[in-house]
């Protein structure tokens, strides 16, 4: 198993960790059925002359398939690719956790309380509840701004 590691936000690694590795330190083994698999696929390359040894917060396996890119080879993420795979992991993160609190909402419990719980489940304990709190009010707020806006665009060419 050929790792490599990359630097992300610390509550992004967190997440990782704890969604695909128990919470655990040590290489995340990322399933092959996952959108982010593909992607680090994607992103693999072979390792420039002049780079240095990979240093990051979160240690990953190399996806390796019976054809295509060989991971003895093809081992480098880059900063690049380590930003993409951040904007990637940021979006499943609070996709999960919006999900999670629309539908504890309905179900009759609060946010906090399903934020405390996503974060407990995940040991995530870098970024607080109440920033998962203000996020989702954040999204909720551009989602009404933006379906006012629309209505009131449909009504003056209807």
């Amino acid at each position: 198993m050929i790792t490599t590691r990359i630097k992300i936000k610390d509550h992004l690694a967190e997440y990782i960790r704890g969604k695909y590795n128990n919470c655990h330190d040590g290489p995340v083994n990322i399933p092959s059925n996952s959108d982010l698999y593909v992607t680090i696929w994607d992103l693999m390359t072979k390792r420039p002359i002049n780079a240095g040894k990979d240093e990051g917060n979160l240690e990953k396996a190399l996806p390796s398939r019976s054809h295509g890119k060989k991971p003895e080879y093809y081992n480098y993420l880059s900063k690049r690719a380590a930003g993409i795979l951040e904007k990637l992991i940021e979006s499943m993160l609070y996709a999960e956790i919006h999900h999670h609190m629309r539908t504890n909402k309905r179900a009759g419990l609060n946010y906090l309380d399903t934020v405390y719980y996503f974060i407990s489940e995940y040991g995530i304990t870098s970024i607080s509840e109440d920033a998962f709190i203000k996020e989702y009010y954040r999204l909720r707020r551009n989602h009404y701004n933006r379906e006012k806006r629309l209505t009131k665009i449909a009504r003056n060419y209807g």
